[in-house]
């Protein structure tokens, strides 16, 4: 917009060679200069900070914190389970700033604690070889009270070996999911497996095939799920639903099938390498296909801790939807999951990135505070630091986003955070898509392959602004749908802050 002002007449001397350009040219150098004309300054395009805020803790001097799981406590306090083999709790963790001053070690000499959970005055602990609960009883501050709740399945030294553990479940079962020994095999019972451990204390084995887990955590209809990294059967990490009897995609522990008919039945086929994941799901009855795969290196190279919003929109317009870490990306992602066909799939988005550390523990509260813990030893992390505490609040602004992404019948719904400007829709010029899967081996890893172009042969805005439908030809079962959008503008004129969606489309609805 260009501000005009009322001004004097000038009178302008100029000699018959001056052009009429040259005349206005020196008139508009003459207003510059003299401030009576200018450009208004552009408003700059939102960032994420703008709608999520970071707290950064202050740990005491000489400690060591490498933050992996936390439980809020019944008196405020929050605990925090550090791989280091301690416990701390921090006083006033929802304060503006948190001091060194606020924290106290509970509890110390454990072996490499990473999930925590509180239920009748107890604090259970996954540890690596063990479920724990540990209490306070003189009410010193310090716990004084360890106890083993289980202790069966093996350990047998290998650095890989981590113990990842739920929150009770809605029968009072605590699942955990067991890292292979290294990345191939397991040399110890349920290695590569996920197991419950009821309230009486007895291990059920419940789902095979888990490599390298790095969370655990239910959706908000109580299913379980859990992160796994990209390795051997593992072309790039993804959050995989957790299904008792079902097998989730490595077969390095098929050997525990011997102790484990009971709960689980026969051991199923072994997969084929150099397959792809939905051609051995429809051979073998027993895999299910991740729900959603994180695109690597876009969506980071090490998914970790879980969390699932169900705090009534105190953190923002995103109510039910999950919250994943990465580590090496030092982010936290955002998941949309729907069930089409009876299984999970959906999309992941990027959310907030420019953490401390190599994030690894969420917690969220209900007031909508959400902590995060990192750790960046035996991995590197984008963020600066070797260990961090923090905590993630909505500053109460909405950001322009793809809140949903929706597979329907020969196309994407996308439902939005904001209504969009209609007349930033210019038909399908808006919309990219591409499409790729990946090859599932016993290799480490594998590159994206198969990629196609499907052609988006359709827009429609609602009335509302607030539903774009996409009717497109060429959809992939078994592939991400990478979509990207521009020129989409809201009300104010801004941008979608993150313009990428990617859905894994297993099954077509």
């Amino acid at each position: 917009m260009i501000l005009f002002h009322r001004i004097p007449s000038l009178r302008i001397a100029r000699s018959p060679s001056w052009s009429f350009s040259k005349s206005a040219a020196c008139l508009f150098c003459l207003l510059a200069s003299a401030g009576i004309w200018s450009e208004p300054l552009r408003a700059a395009e939102p960032k994420e900070e703008d709608f999520y805020e970071i707290t950064s803790f202050e740990i005491p001097d000489g400690v060591v914190l490498e933050a992996c799981g936390f439980q809020l406590m019944p008196d405020g306090r929050l605990a925090i389970a550090s791989r280091r083999g301690e416990i701390w709790m921090v006083t006033d963790p929802f304060a503006k700033s948190v001091p060194a001053a606020n924290f106290k070690r509970f509890a110390q000499g454990l072996h490499e604690p990473l999930s925590l959970d509180y239920e009748d005055g107890w604090l259970y602990v996954t540890q690596r070889p063990e479920l724990s609960r540990i209490k306070d009883e003189d009410g010193d501050g310090s716990a004084d009270v360890f106890e083993t709740v289980n202790d069966e399945w093996g350990i047998s030294g290998d650095y890989h070996e981590y113990a990842f553990g739920s929150k009770a479940d809605k029968n009072g079962d605590r699942w955990i999911v067991l890292c292979l020994t290294g990345s191939f095999s397991s040399k110890v019972p349920y290695r590569g497996w996920c197991v419950r451990i009821t309230p009486d204390g007895k291990l059920v084995p419940t789902t095979s095939g888990i490599r390298s887990p790095g969370g655990i955590r239910q959706n908000a209809a109580g299913d379980m799920f859990y992160t796994d990294n990209q390795g051997p059967w593992n072309g790039v990490c993804g959050l995989k639903h957790l299904i008792p009897g079902k097998f989730a995609g490595h077969p390095g522990g098929f050997e525990w099938y011997k102790l484990a008919t009971e709960s689980m039945g026969p051991q199923p086929p072994k997969p084929k390498s150099d397959s792809r994941i939905m051609t051995e799901a429809a051979r073998i009855e027993e895999f299910e296909p991740p729900a959603v795969l994180f695109p690597y290196p876009a969506m980071g190279q090490s998914a970790s801790g879980i969390v699932c919003d169900t705090t009534d929109g105190k953190f923002g317009p995103f109510e039910n939807q999950m919250f994943v870490a990465d580590q090496s990306h030092s982010t936290v992602m955002r998941v949309y999951l729907e069930k089409v066909q009876g299984h999970y799939q959906g999309a992941c988005f990027p959310f907030r990135a420019g953490f401390g550390s190599g994030n690894v523990g969420l917690e969220m509260s209900p007031d909508g505070s959400m902590f995060v813990g990192g750790t960046n030893r035996g991995w590197g992390a984008r963020g600066p630091k070797p260990f961090a505490v923090e905590r993630m609040n909505w500053t109460g602004k909405t950001p322009f986003e793809i809140l949903e992404m929706r597979a329907i019948e020969g196309g994407f719904e996308l439902v939005l955070t904001e209504p969009a400007k209609a007349d930033s829709l210019k038909g399908t010029d808006n919309f990219a898509m591409k499409t790729y899967t990946y090859i599932y081996r016993e290799q480490y890893g594998s590159p994206a392959v198969d990629e196609t172009v499907p052609k988006i042969t359709d827009v429609q805005l609602s009335a509302d602004g607030l539903h774009v439908v996409l009717k497109i030809d060429g959809l992939q079962i078994g592939h991400v749908h990478e979509l990207t959008v521009t020129g989409l503008l809201n009300k104010a004129g801004n941008p979608l802050l993150h313009p990428k969606a990617y859905y894994t489309l297993n099954y077509l609805p």
